[in-house]
């Protein structure tokens, strides 16, 4: 629930170490453009001054990491992992015209697949539509040999027919959200109802440290009778689980300190028993880890491929601490108390005593799952809320990531079509990259942690709007302290109106220029798109009594024209306010309502002049990126004296060394 999935709007070579290449020629952030997609590289700056054993430690993570690729492609839909090696064989064995149209569609499709790590856009869920034939896939299928014509009609259907599997998590009110969402978290045999009935007959709404429900489990229906398929050794996934474990086991021998080690052993017993108990000793172990500098997350742990909000989707990051840029996250932590104290919300839903909350900025240095190739750019975790009030939390933000967004918008026009003059594009250049992160530092680090839920209340009372809302409490936070004087008195900004730059931008892209990821006569769906649509919209309709914030025509053109600064943080705090006590009293029925109300629908159009004018751009929707090569460097006697990191892999080469490589439930 709070891992944050906030993209920028706006935002290769050879086997060399970034240092050596920086004296070379420019870092070449740009990898691949297809369909909605932009592929960049992001630099792992400060590598090459780790020790040895730390090192050692990223290069094990990282293999731990790669090795869960599987089981993310087979949690997104039951047909990914059947139909990826046959994709795969077609494009690397065709033998025709690689210029022709069906060849061209095709590749175009496959790297669609292998972003969405699976059959789904990762963004909308819709399936990918194809632009080659069924005869081009059938032709080329029979000619590489790839299996008999029951598995042909079957990978076929779920290539062209747009019924059989429409979309992966369905979120549309009133409708069967399991029985209508494509992805392999629930058997096909299960209801929504029997789910939540389910979980409903075995949770003890008095126990005050519940497990995560669900978190690491397949919900099938067997002899009549809904059961659990645990995620584990010995279980679901065990062949690539096994794998993982491996290499955690190989990460352990480099672990920095007793906590480190500690950590990594109790994920392998979570990974050996499947034990949810333990997962909350491990998520405990790991949030109290403030002291190690290589970090990482591993394991099945943020819920938006649930359309329940339940079951974790698999992911990785391997990470280690940015000391210098991680001044300014330090410096919020220290002050979470005074935050929290002076928060809107009603002084029933905040927190008397703000525990263990730790903030710090990171180097990625490899993604992997649900992190890959689309990533965050701040985390915080653990999700349970009882860890957060007792034991305290973890946020971080991945200020390389964001740097490598920024480099890469760089002089691509954006401003100067929406923005609405030149003073205010001014401010967006000179603030908006500080006051990005902050808003992302303040969103992890204080706004998931901060507030508390009344005693009693079921972590999952909001269902299906969970995620929207949580995320929503969240930015509203970070919305409502990045104006406040407190962040010049802490020396975190040097100008009073540099919050101006996050609040445009906010206001401009849920109000508008998000909208150029929706495909006309669809609703938002996915939960960041709602969640930021749903606070500029309230924002700009409760506004209009004092004309704080409007839509204004210069030209024939919509722009967003904010007229009182400050009265916009006051409604921010108002709605703050609301969406808290929504949180923490576990109303559905209000959430529901704000979701429905403000998120999901809009002007259709808006939407068109908005997709029009970006058409004259040179801008993706969306963008992710390819992973640097680790490799190891042994001396005579074969021990590794080194690793180096390189960023020599081109996309579908790194896509397909990933299949060759890691791929233990394919094989």
């Amino acid at each position: 629930m709070t891992l944050s999935k906030t993209i920028a709007a706006a935002m290769i070579g050879s086997a060399v170490t970034f240092s050596a290449m920086a004296q070379q020629k420019p870092f070449d952030y740009h990898v691949d453009n297809f369909a909605d997609i932009e592929v960049l590289r992001y630099k792992v700056p400060d590598f090459e001054n780790l020790s040895l054993n730390q090192k050692l430690l990223v290069y094990y993570l990282t293999e731990a990491a790669q090795y869960g690729r599987d089981i993310l492609w087979d949690q997104n839909c039951e047909v990914n992992l059947e139909l990826r090696p046959v994709l795969e064989a077609i494009y690397t064995n065709f033998k025709g015209d690689r210029n022709s149209a069906d060849f061209k569609a095709f590749e175009t499709y496959v790297k669609q697949v292998w972003f969405g790590n699976g059959i789904h856009h990762h963004y909308s869920m819709d399936k990918f539509v194809p632009g080659f034939s069924s005869y081009f896939f059938a032709r080329e299928f029979n000619a590489n040999k790839l299996g008999d014509q029951a598995k042909l009609d079957r990978l076929s259907k779920a290539i062209f027919d747009p019924a059989m599997y429409a979309k992966r998590v369905n979120q549309a009110d009133g409708q069967d959200l399991i029985r209508t969402s494509a992805n392999n978290m629930y058997d096909n045999n299960v209801t929504q109802a029997e789910v939540e009935a389910f979980y409903a007959s075995i949770k003890d709404t008095t126990d005050l440290t519940p497990v995560s429900y669900g978190l690491n489990t397949r919900v099938a229906k067997v002899d009549g009778k809904i059961v659990e398929q645990v995620y584990k050794i010995g279980g679901l996934y065990s062949p690539a689980i096994e794998k993982i474990v491996e290499n955690l086991n190989k990460a352990k021998q480099y672990a920095e300190n007793d906590a480190q080690r500690a950590i990594i052993e109790s994920l392998v017993k979570y990974y050996t028993t499947g034990d949810l108990k333990t997962f909350d000793e491990y998520s405990i172990l790991w949030a109290e880890d403030t002291k190690s500098k290589v970090d990482f997350i591993n394991g099945f742990i943020e819920s938006y491929g649930d359309p329940l909000g339940m079951t974790g989707s698999w992911e990785s990051i391997v990470n280690f601490k940015n000391d210098k840029a991680s001044h300014r996250t330090e410096v919020i932590s220290d002050n979470a108390q005074w935050f929290e104290d002076n928060s809107p919300v009603d002084a029933r839903f905040k927190k008397e005593k703000v525990k263990g909350v730790s903030a710090k900025v990171i180097t990625a240095a490899n993604l992997a799952g649900d992190a890959y190739p689309a990533t965050p750019i701040g985390i915080n975790l653990p999700n349970a809320n009882w860890i957060r009030a007792a034991h305290g939390s973890k946020s971080v933000t991945i200020e390389n990531i964001t740097e490598a967004y920024d480099e890469a918008a760089h002089g691509n026009g954006f401003n100067e079509e929406f923005v609405i003059d030149a003073p205010t594009s001014k401010l967006l250049d000179d603030y908006l990259f500080i006051t990005d992160n902050l808003h992302t530092d303040l969103h992890e680090c204080l706004g998931h942690g901060s507030g508390k839920l009344l005693p009693g209340v079921d972590p999952d009372a909001l269902k299906e709007h969970g995620s929207t809302l949580e995320e929503t409490r969240a930015d509203l936070f970070a919305l409502y302290y990045l104006a406040d004087p407190k962040l010049v008195e802490l020396g975190l900004l040097d100008n009073p109106d540099a919050y101006k730059a996050e609040y445009y931008k906010y206001m401009l892209n849920g109000l508008m220029t998000q909208l150029m990821r929706i495909e006309p006569g669809k609703d938002i769906e996915e939960a960041h798109m709602r969640n930021r649509q749903l606070i500029a919209k309230w924002a700009l309709e409760h506004g209009k009594a004092d004309n704080v914030v409007e839509l204004v025509k210069k030209n024939g053109k919509t722009f967003v024209q904010i007229n009182d600064y400050q009265a916009l943080r006051k409604l921010f705090g108002e709605l703050l306010k609301e969406v808290q006590r929504v949180r923490s009293e576990g109303d559905y029925a209000a959430g529901r309502r704000l979701v429905l109300d403000y998120a999901v629908k809009f002007d259709p159009e808006l939407h068109r002049e908005v997709l029009e004018r970006y058409s004259h751009l040179s801008i993706a929707p969306y963008k992710g990126f390819v992973n640097p090569v680790y490799t190891p460097v042994r001396d005579a006697a074969g021990n590794i004296t080194d690793i180096k990191v390189a960023y020599s892999e081109n996309y579908p080469e790194q896509m397909l060394r990933y299949s060759r490589d890691y791929s233990p439930l394919t094989k």
